[in-house]
Order: C-alpha cells, then sequence, then structure tokens
C-alpha cells in the first residue's frame, strides 16, 4: 500500500479521535463499523478478535514460538497487515466513531509494527493518547508501550524511554488495565523492556553495562515455554554489534560475569569471532523476515571485516575471512530486489551499509579498481538520497526509496553479486548457513528472576526519580504499572531568575544544540548560573529554514551550501540563546600555589598511561607504513624529565561556550598549540592575567601558528602493546611532509588495527589545518573510536553525508546534521561538530580523547552511586571523529554524537560558577571531587552540561566537559594546578555536600586562596 494512502487513512483516524465524542450514538455509525469490522478476512478476524481478548503482550509471528516449522508458518503477520492495511485502518476510524474504544486500541495493537517499519508510528501513537485519555479503562497492549518508548530513543528523548522501560522491568510488564494470561507474557515483557534498555546504554556507548542487559534478555527469551526465536535473534544481532564496538577490557569483564556463560555462542574465544558467532545465529533464528536477514548478516560480515584487520588475525587466514564477509554482505544485498517494496528507514540504511561495506572487501580483496570506483559512486548518491528520504514528507518518500534501490541494483551489477543456493524458498539465507546449530539452553524463569534482580536497585532508582502521571485520570502512577500518557510530553523547565544585565561587548554565542533548529526561540529565562538565557539575533551559518513535519522529525528545506574559511555567510537568521555563564578561556595567574593535595611525583601511572597486558600479534605491516616511524619517535626523547603519559584533556574550547557579562575570558587570541608540548612543540607565552569582570573580549582564534610535532615525550614503559605503531617501533620509515594527509594500505591497515592517543597525534599533527569546504555532499570516512581503557583508536571505513548546518554554532565550533553508514543507531540523528576557522585535525581527536576519558570517570562514579543505592545516574555521550577523505588523503576532520532533544542546562563552568538552582548540581561536582580522587589529585572534570530530569535527581546526559590536568602542559581551558584549585575552593567549596558525604568521598584538601 502507498504511503501517501496510509498517511491520508491515518489523518483521518487521527480527526476522529481529536473529535469530541457524541452523546448519542446514531445507528448508522454503529452499523458502518459493524459492517468494515465483519468485512476482514477470517485469518484478520482470528487476529482481532485475540487482540481484543489480550491473547499475547506482543502480536506473534507463526514462526517465532515453534520447533518443527511448517511452509505456512513461514509467513509474517506484518506481511498479512501490509496487504490489508486499507481495511484495517478503515476498521479503526469506524471503531473511533462508534466509541468502541477497546476494538479501536485492539486495530493500532495489530498495525503498530508494520507502521513503525514504514516510519508512521507517530501518528499512530498520537491516536493511542487520545483515546486512552477519553477511556482510561481500556486496555493498552504493552506492545505500544514499549513502542513509544522506541519512538522516543530514536528520536533523543532518552530519558523518558529509560523511565517507560525501567518500570515494565520492575512491575512485572503491568500496564494500566491490560490483564496477562500468564507469568511467561509478563517475562516475555521485562525481556523486551531490557533489550530495548540495552539499545539506550548502547547509543550511550556503555558497552559492558549494554551487553549485560542484552545478555540478560536473551535468558528472559529462552526461558519462556516456548523460546521467543525472534527475541532470541534480535539480541543476538544486538549483542552481536556490541561486542563489535566493544574494548578488551570491557569484555573481559562481561564474560566473567555471573551467570554469563558463552559457550551458547560457541568455542571461539576472540570478541569479535564471538560476535560473528552471534550474528550468524541471529540470522538463522530470523531467516523468514528480510529486513532482520540484512539486518544481521550486516552485521555479521562488519565482525568479519573488523577481525580479519586486527592483529590476532593469522595473516594466512586475512583472505578467509574477507571472503567470508563478502559473502555475507551478498546475501543482504539478495534479501529484497529492484522491484520490492522497502519502505523502512533503517531497511534502506542497512542496504547502503551492506553495499558499501561490500565495496569495501572488494577493495581489500584487490578487485577491479574501475568496479570498486564505480559501486562506490553509487553508495555515495544512495547515502545522499537517503538523507532527503529521511526529511522528506510520506508522500515524497516513494520516490526517493525507488531511486536508493536503482543504485542498490547498480552495486551489484558493478560487484557481480550472484544469487546463492536456497533450497528453502521462504527463507532468506543461503543453505550453508544452515550448519549453526540451534541451541537450546537449560534456563528457567527462577533463574530470569535471578538476572533481574541484579538491575533492580538501577530500576527502581530512575522509576523513584520519576513523577509519571496519568494524563487520563489526572491521578500519579503507583507501582502498579504505567500508562499510555505517563510519558507523553516534556520534561519539565526549572524557571530561575533572569539577570537583565547587558554586556558591553559584542561577541559571537553558544547555542544550545539541543533545541530543534525549526524553532524560534522564546525563552524568559531557564537556568541560573547568573543566567538568563537572553533571546538574541545572529546570523545563520548554514542553509535554509527549517520547518516543522511530524512531531520531533525535523524537516528542511535543503539546498547545498558551500562553505570557506573565509566566507561569512548571513542571509539567514536566526535566534540563539546566550547564558550568562562562561568557560573561562584565561590561564590562572602565574603564582597560584595550585592545590594543596597530593603531589604528582612518585605516584602510580594516570589512567592514560595503564600498562595494558599483552595480546596475540602479527606481522601484517609492510616495511613502508608511515605508522613505524612514529613508535621511534615515542621513544626516543623525555619531556622535562618526566616519565608521565602526556594525554591532554583540553581542547580548543566547548562547543556549548558560553560567555556572558562577568566574562573569565583573556585578551590574547587563542593558541591551539598551548598543551601540545608533549609532541615537541615549544611552550607557549604566558597570557597576562584579564579582570575577571570586563566584557571586553577578543574572540579566540584557532588561527595562529601551531608549530610542527617533533618528537613525543612517552616512555618506553608507556608503549600500548596492542598499537600497531607501537609494535612496530623497530623499523623506520620517514613520512614525507609534503604527503603527510595520503593514507597508504599500511596506514589504514593500523588504522583498523587499532593505534594508541600517542601514535595517532604523533602520525597526523602537523601545521596543516582544515576545514569542510561544502556541506551536503557524501564522502568517504574514516569512523574513529576512542577506548579510554584500552588507550586505543580504532577506525572503520565509512560514508558520510554532511547535512545543514543546524543553524546553531558556538565561539569555536559550529552544529551540522549528519549521517553515516556505521553510526551506533540508524534511526537517531546525529550532530557533527565542525570548527568555523580551519583547524588542525588533532584538536578534533583530543575534543573526542577529553570527552571519553570524561565518559571513563563517570562510569566509575556511577559504580559508586549504585554502591550505594543512590537514585541518580550520569553519562556523556559518546564522541566519535569522522575523518574525510578525498580518495586516499585525508580532507578535513568533524566530531560526531547522538542528537539529544529535551531542555539544554549548564550545571557548572570551568572555573567559578555552579547552578545552585538544579538538584543535579550537587551531583556534579560530587563528581568533580570524586575525579580528583580516582586520579590521584591530577584531574578534575568541570564545565558540566546536558540534559537533565526534571527533579534533577534521576538521569542527566552531558556532553562537552573540559579537564582541568596536571598530566598536560596548561593551555587556554586546561588550567591545570591553577582549575584544579579553583574547583576545589569556589565550585566544590571546603565542605562536603550531601552526595559527596554519602559516598563517603575524603574531605578535599584546603586551599589557598
Amino acid at each position: 500500500m502507498a504511503n501517501r494512502e496510509a498517511g491520508s487513512l491515518l489523518e483521518k483516524c487521527l480527526r476522529a479521535a481529536e473529535a469530541k465524542a457524541s452523546t448519542q450514538l446514531t445507528e448508522a455509525v454503529r452499523h458502518n463499523y459493524c459492517s468494515v469490522r465483519d468485512s476482514l478476512c477470517v485469518e484478520l478476524t482470528l487476529l482481532l478478535r485475540e487482540a481484543l481478548e489480550m491473547r499475547w503482550p506482543f502480536v506473534p509471528e507463526k514462526w517465532q514460538y515453534k520447533q518443527a516449522i511448517s511452509s505456512d508458518d513461514k509467513s509474517n503477520s506484518s506481511e498479512l497487515v501490509g496487504q490489508h492495511l486499507p481495511q484495517l485502518l478503515n476498521v479503526l476510524e469506524a471503531a473511533i466513531m462508534a466509541q468502541e474504544a477497546q476494538a479501536a486500541l485492539a486495530v493500532i495493537f495489530l498495525v503498530d509494527r508494520f507502521l513503525y517499519w514504514t516510519d508512521e508510528s507517530g501518528q499512530l501513537l498520537k491516536i493511542c493518547k487520545l483515546l486512552h485519555k477519553r477511556y482510561p479503562d481500556a486496555p493498552v497492549a504493552p506492545q505500544l508501550i514499549i513502542r513509544q518508548a522506541r519512538v522516543y530513543f530514536n528520536f533523543g528523548k532518552l530519558q523518558k524511554a529509560e523511565h517507560i522501560l525501567s518500570h515494565l522491568i520492575i512491575n512485572s510488564g503491568t500496564t494500566g488495565c491490560w490483564v496477562y494470561h500468564s507469568e511467561s507474557d509478563r517475562a516475555l515483557v521485562q525481556a523486551v523492556s531490557l533489550q530495548v534498555r540495552g539499545m539506550v546504554l548502547q547509543k550511550l556507548g556503555l558497552w559492558l553495562e549494554a551487553a549485560q542487559l542484552i545478555w540478560a534478555s536473551l535468558v528472559g527469551y529462552y526461558t519462556l515455554p516456548q523460546p521467543d526465536k525472534k527475541g532470541i535473534g534480535t539480541s543476538l544481532g544486538i549483542l552481536a554489534n556490541i561486542l563489535l564496538s566493544m574494548n578488551d577490557e570491557d569484555f573481559h569483564a562481561f564474560k566473567t560475569t555471573q551467570d554469563i556463560d558463552l559457550t551458547l555462542l560457541g568455542d571461539a574465544t576472540h570478541r569479535l569471532l564471538l560476535a560473528a558467532k552471534a550474528a550468524k545465529m541471529a540470522v538463522v533464528y530470523s531467516q523468514y523476515t528480510s529486513l532482520y536477514v540484512l539486518t544481521n548478516v550486516t552485521a555479521l560480515g562488519t565482525c568479519l571485516l573488523s577481525y580479519s584487520f586486527s592483529v590476532a588475525c593469522p595473516p594466512a587466514k586475512r583472505a578467509f575471512y574477507l571472503q567470508q564477509a563478502k559473502e555475507a554482505f551478498e546475501v543482504g544485498l539478495l534479501s529484497k530486489t529492484e522491484g520490492d517494496d522497502v519502505t523502512s528507514k533503517q531497511e534502506l540504511h542497512t542496504f547502503i551499509k551492506a553495499a558499501y561495506s561490500l565495496v569495501v572487501t572488494h577493495k581489500w580483496l584487490a578487485a577491479a579498481s574501475e568496479d570498486v570506483t564505480g559501486a562506490t559512486r553509487a553508495c555515495q548518491e544512495a547515502l545522499a538520497r537517503f538523507y532527503d528520504y529521511s526529511h522528506a514528507d510520506t508522500q515524497d518518500r516513494g520516490g526517493f526509496c525507488a531511486e536508493i534501490m536503482r543504485l542498490m541494483t547498480r552495486v551489484k551489477l558493478e560487484l557481480r553479486v550472484e544469487p546463492f543456493v536456497n533450497s528453502d524458498s521462504r527463507s532468506f539465507i543461503p543453505d550453508s548457513f544452515r550448519d549453526v546449530n540451534d541451541t537450546m539452553v537449560g534456563l528457567t524463569l527462577d533463574g530470569f528472576s535471578r538476572v533481574l534482580q541484579r538491575f533492580q536497585k538501577y530500576h527502581v532508582s530512575l522509576c523513584k526519580t520519576t513523577d509519571a502521571k496519568c494524563k487520563a485520570g489526572k491521578e500519579e502512577v503507583d507501582g502498579a504499572g504505567i500508562c499510555i500518557t505517563a510519558f507523553g510530553t516534556t520534561v519539565d523547565v526549572l524557571d530561575t531568575e533572569c539577570i537583565a544585565e547587558a554586556c558591553n561587548s559584542s561577541r559571537e554565542v553558544s547555542a544550545d544544540v539541543s533545541r530543534p533548529p525549526d524553532l524560534r526561540w522564546s525563552v524568559a529565562s531557564a537556568n541560573s548560573l547568573g543566567s538568563s538565557w537572553k533571546k538574541l539575533s545572529s546570523t545563520s551559518c548554514g542553509s535554509g529554514r527549517w520547518a516543522v513535519g511530524s512531531p520531533a522529525i525535523l524537516t528542511p528545506q535543503r539546498p547545498a551550501t558551500r562553505f570557506s574559511s573565509s566566507s561569512n555567510h548571513s542571509s539567514d537568521r536566526f535566534e540563539i540563546l546566550e547564558a550568562d555563564i562562561p568557560t573561562a578561556d584565561s590561564d590562572a595567574p602565574d603564582d597560584d600555589p595550585g592545590p594543596t593535595g597530593p603531589s604528582a611525583d612518585g605516584l602510580p601511572r594516570s589512567l592514560s598511561q595503564l600498562i595494558l597486558s599483552s595480546s596475540s600479534l602479527s606481522n601484517s605491516f609492510g616495511s613502508k607504513s608511515s605508522w613505524e616511524n612514529i613508535s621511534a619517535g615515542l621513544r626516543s626523547s623525555r619531556f622535562a624529565g618526566s616519565r608521565q603519559s602526556s594525554k591532554s584533556s583540553e581542547s580548543s574550547g566547548s562547543f556549548f561556550l558560553m560567555r556572558t557579562q562577568d566574562c573569565e575570558v583573556s585578551d590574547s587570541e587563542y593558541d591551539p598549540a598551548s598543551g601540545w608540548e608533549f609532541l615537541g612543540l615549544p611552550k607557549p607565552l604566558e597570557t597576562p592575567k584579564v579582570d575577571a569582570g570586563s566584557c571586553n573580549t577578543t574572540e579566540p582564534s584557532t588561527e595562529d601558528s601551531h608549530g610542527t610535532p617533533e618528537e613525543s615525550i612517552l616512555d618506553p614503559q608507556t608503549l600500548n602493546p596492542r598499537c600497531n605503531g607501537c609494535l612496530k617501533r623497530n623499523t623506520l620509515a620517514q613520512v614525507d611532509p609534503l604527503r603527510q594527509y595520503d593514507l597508504s594500505p599500511e596506514d589504514y591497515r593500523s588504522l583498523l588495527a587499532g593505534v594508541c592517543h600517542e601514535c595517532l597525534l604523533k602520525r597526523l599533527s602537523s601545521d596543516k589545518k582544515f576545514k569542510l569546504e561544502q556541506y551536503g555532499t557524501a564522502h568517504n570516512a574514516l569512523h574513529l573510536k576512542f577506548s579510554k581503557a584500552s588507550g586505543l583508536w580504532t577506525a572503520r571505513e565509512t560514508c558520510a553525508y554532511i547535512g545543514e548546518s543546524m543553524g546553531l554554532h558556538g565561539t569555536h565550533r559550529t552544529a551540522i546534521w549528519v549521517q553515516f553508514l556505521h553510526q551506533e543507531e540508524r534511526l537517531s540523528s546525529y550532530v557533527g561538530k565542525d570548527y568555523r576557522k580551519p583547524t588542525q585535525i588533532q584538536f578534533h581527536l583530543r575534543d573526542v580523547e577529553r570527552q571519553m576519558t570524561a565518559q571513563y570517570y563517570v562510569t566509575e562514579f556511577n559504580k559508586s552511586l549504585y554502591d550505594k543505592e543512590v537514585m541518580a545516574q550520569m553519562f556523556f555521550l559518546p564522541s566519535e571523529a569522522l575523518l574525510i577523505l578525498d580518495g586516499d588523503v585525508i580532507a578535513g576532520c568533524i566530531t560526531v554524537e547522538p542528537y539529544m532533544l529535551g531542555q539544554f542546562v549548564k550545571l557548572t563552568n570551568n572555573i567559578k560558577k555552579k547552578n545552585d538552582a538544579l538538584p543535579a548540581t550537587e551531583y556534579g561536582l560530587a563528581f568533580g571531587h570524586f575525579t580528583y580522587l580516582h586520579s590521584n589529585g591530577q584531574d578534575v572534570v568541570v564545565d558540566l552540561q546536558g540534559w537533565v530530569t526534571a527533579n534533577g535527581k534521576g538521569l542527566t546526559y552531558l556532553t562537552d566537559p573540559q579537564i582541568h590536568s596536571t598530566r598536560t602542559p596548561r593551555g587556554p581551558s586546561n588550567l591545570a594546578h591553577g582549575g584544579i584549585a579553583s574547583f576545589l575552593r569556589e565550585q566544590h567549596g571546603p565542605e562536603c555536600n550531601s552526595v559527596c558525604r554519602l559516598l563517603n568521598l575524603p574531605p578535599v584538601p584546603k586551599q589557598s586562596q
């Protein structure tokens, strides 16, 4: 059925739900409802009756719970619903008008999954909420409650998603008036909720915690009277992707966790091979649904491709694993042909990812370059069309979808993808995949209850910090369960005092990336760090205006916008907000005594310098690798006699840098070279102290001379045994300065296998500055992830579409919509951050390293909160880098992170100020205290800003922190000893707050004034 027709019928149903209910029903309305209901086919009539009887909490597939599957069982309910969607939506409209609320909600239950995969859930859930408000005693299926959580998750409302899921988990799936027929149905709802919560933590980059929840969901699916094959397959596919991204330290912690037995995945020991086995099992479990097969074989191919580049892969087996990856991607591309209907955003995205990954695999198998080039170009065009599809109105998506599938056909022709042998016409997998054993492990519901108990405290804490109210009965939701409307709008905004003084100086300001760019902001007041949010008028760096489409979907009218480092675009105006809380750029006075706490001398190694256990090595490098020269340089010198590693924690400035009338900034130009002494750069001159009360500031610049890195200060002890650069330290190969950013095959292999932070900086640091010259284009790219625990950067070859400017820019960076093929969540939006002025690549890399360091610390902090049963958790959004490529030459760099929707607040800055109006600030200050102790007095994480729950005591998501660190030279944002002392003296203060005391943190040392 065409999207246009579905949208039209849903609009009619929505109007019927919004209309005032008639006090008297006419016989004609009643007769019409009975007539359209009775016109349904026998199979749909049976499904509708079972939905009305609440026979199952999720609409089942025939093959989902059966061991022996007949040919008739291999069809999907979504296919039946799709074939008869007009009739079902007509029944829905008639039921609403006839005031048959339970029947209407049953129809919504049946069509929900199909409309979710055709990107129409927004309208359907709106109808469901309206019906629940009018008829609060009508039961709403758990599937619909969890669907609301999924939609929140996709649109960046993670707090609301987590609240819903935690309520379902701790209350055994109880929701409103829904009646369960068995305890196993409750267990199923809990398992699905655990699965989606695992996806939330996966999006946040918390791999260990995400894997544990996904494993718990697997236990739940296996313990049902008839194991849920669909649920098992989905969780195995998610687990494969988590293992793919997980570092080895988290993997060891995961496999040694109580009640986790990875023998389910076979006898492989390497993380990536176990991930591949999980993905292959997922393929077999879901073989009768094309979307699930495509999703899971793409994960399988990605795992195998990654393993082929790992140091653990024997060189003689590399081609074998590449060939297996190639076969997996081909299976995915053959799950649909050009004429088949593809109406799902997830399916389109995964098709393009599979096609591009197949191109990459062919390249490493030495395929003909012209074939690879043609297929690459087709994938880039498809990703551009996918971006258009994602922002198009419903009626326009069909054309984009057809064009994308034509391009996929072109890729298959270019790369000569041939059909595989398949003896089962209803299955989408080759016979060769059926060698995976259908393992059914001996698990029980009692065992599932024990697994749930391990997470009980956390889920209870989320529920206690949620003020959930049912909007139908206007009553607080108690432990009995939740309803569809309990989390239906926005998090409360905390009104605080507005400071009205105007700043005398003219300057650029930061904008709140959390606010959708389609809104013209008008805010009287928000947070109170001396903190009015003033409505200002400024000029846009970006594209045309944005219009509001369906809820939480941003629909641009998109002309491609070119940028250059010297141009100043001012054609479109938008309104932005300035917060009266500065992130200081100025260094502390030269005579600042620094903190009087622990000395760095003689302390154990910092977190940046942990010596890691050795891993298996391989001799996969050619002698011409430019990475090999790096490790020799890393060993060749000392920095002022220090044996400390010098991972920097400061950056060129936060994207959310907020500057105000009481600015604490330097009037010297910004020098990004500060903090780079460990790469052999001369120490910059100290900047003079500036009167903190002055508003006459100069815009910090990234155009100063940086110098050229020469030698690192790393001691041989700090060489990372898992880094390819460190492993090849004995072979020298000079890097031609004129070809510094040309990537050789050996460079690719090193990045794909993993290199340490020091090697990456040494390889890519130079005087050359970059800035994207054009938005609205697709590029080949390297997707770089940094793990603080392992100290490694690991790359994947991907394709990225650089979308429009969001119309938001900070002092140093601007925000861009970005879509890339290897993003963690296909249905979620991502924000790219690019420097407004041409800037060296190392500053992007250090922005990522700093945020992931903060994430490492906050994970440890959360463990302390959890152990003490403190009802709050803090998270830093995962930050990653995209190296934009022109052929094999690096042409630019941006950082990316998930888009968050909600009220953005600033808790503290990086010097003195704090927002005492928010309870979350107490947790932020306790976190700073914790990082000071955890790092032996060498680090403090400051400049806390992000999204908080209404009461400030639940979930807090943070971004763009700063870190004052004595591990690295002082710079514009890293105020080192002075910054740490200022935090301890001015923000934390001499007395611990209630959170510090609950955690039993030792008092901070007294600081001199």
